[in-house]
């Protein structure tokens, strides 16, 4: 993989997890001097097993060390789609509050909107999102300022989801920092509405983006912490209720594996296989859009992406074999597996199946595969092969690589 940022992004997660380039080489099994040429700049490459290992080393999601892939980050200079986008999550000091909607104003056209966001986000429609949400959160502002109490306590509850949908964006901008805000906010309007459900899914966005941050410890806490307070409230009774706790137990696994805590995460994926088989005969909420993502699925899912980055490709394959997915399983759950299934056949050096996996996926997700540098990276280790699979070439030329 190659990536002129590469070296400066591993010194910089080595020294936010205080390790010497020495600890680190014994932690990941590479070559100290390999880490000490990455980051000296003197080597701008690496190969997928040894960005695992590194990786594993440093306690982060691969995609952490990778880098936000150019067509989501923007870099220092944001554009003025973003610009808006933070302007909405932290408006100006002095900003008189919000008045009262107008005659005609719709709560659910607005719940629809944001729903519709989250679908969009999760089709990997970057673009599309930034341009709507800095209205939706100022509808949902205004709609909070309503007179009637009932609406007021909904207009609170679309106000968080919009500004998690905002955080969301922010982390996939590589602006976790920003996320973090929206999301601080995001509880507050929670804690004021009317859904008891919407704090715990919130939290659940807080966890994911600690980890983006290599913050595991406090991911694994606060994940734990709000799956208890869920079943502990009795809110583990409908469907919706469980996919929260689900979500937030995954979360927690996903922080304890990247931690190290291998028994304790596989502890925690066993649970949550268990009881993701009570969703479907449990009481359904009305929109599954604006609820956390829990099934079968994606506890399976979930299992073929650790065993990937924990090095048991060939258990990743098993697991993925013959799989069959939810209606309700969004396109980006659907790329994470593919993916992780091309990077086990890479792993395993079938690089038939790999090309497999990665067409599957350019069919399924074009969108979501040009914005991973994760599929980038695969098929730039294919291409370095001395001879390549018959399909590799289209994909080389769809992600520019070998150009």
């Amino acid at each position: 993989m190659a990536n002129d940022d590469l070296g400066r992004t591993l010194r910089r997660l080595r020294r936010l997890a205080s390790l010497t380039q020495e600890e680190l080489a014994e932690r990941s099994d590479v070559s100290v001097d390999v880490i000490r040429q990455l980051e000296q700049g003197r080597k701008h490459s690496a190969r997928l097993p040894t960005l695992h290992a590194l990786a594993n080393g440093l306690g982060v999601e691969l995609m952490t060390l990778l880098g936000d892939p150019p067509a989501v980050s923007t870099g220092e200079n944001d554009g003025p789609r973003f610009v808006a986008v933070r302007r909405a999550i932290m408006p100006a000091l002095g900003v008189a509050e919000p008045k009262a909607p107008a005659p005609g104003f719709s709560l659910s056209d607005l719940r629809e909107q944001i729903a519709d966001g989250w679908t969009q986000y999760h089709a990997a429609e970057f673009d599309t999102v930034m341009k709507t949400l800095p209205d939706m959160i100022s509808d949902a502002r205004t709609a909070t300022a309503s007179p009637d109490r009932a609406d007021q306590g909904a207009g609170f509850a679309a106000l968080g989801k919009a500004l998690q949908l905002a955080g969301h964006v922010a982390v996939r901008m590589g602006k976790t920092d920003l996320a973090l805000i929206g999301l601080e906010r995001a509880i507050d309007a929670a804690g004021r509405s009317s859904d008891p459900l919407l704090r715990p899914m919130i939290v659940n966005s807080v966890a994911w983006t600690y980890q983006r941050q290599g913050r595991l410890g406090d991911a694994l806490s606060i994940a734990l912490h709000a799956a208890d307070d869920t079943k502990d409230s009795g809110l583990t009774g409908s469907a919706d209720g469980l996919k929260v706790w689900g979500a937030l137990t995954m979360s927690a696994a996903t922080s304890a594996a990247r931690s190290n805590d291998y028994e304790r995460a596989s502890a925690l994926m066993e649970n949550a296989e268990k009881e993701a088989a009570r969703v479907a005969k449990l009481p359904q909420g009305s929109d599954s859009r604006m609820v956390s993502v829990f099934s079968p699925s994606s506890v399976r899912i979930e299992r073929v992406r650790l065993a990937v980055q924990y090095g048991h490709p060939d258990q990743a394959l098993t697991l993925a074999k013959g799989m069959r997915l939810s209606k309700d399983t969004p396109p980006s759950w659907r790329t994470w597996l593919l993916l992780d299934v091309a990077r086990a056949h890479t792993d395993l050096g079938d690089a038939q199946g790999a090309v497999k996996a990665l067409e599957s996926l350019r069919r399924v997700a074009p969108t979501w595969m040009q914005h991973h540098t994760l599929a980038v990276a695969i098929v730039r280790d294919l291409w370095a092969l001395p001879n390549h699979p018959p399909g590799l070439r289209p994909l080389a030329e769809f992600l520019g690589v070998g150009e």
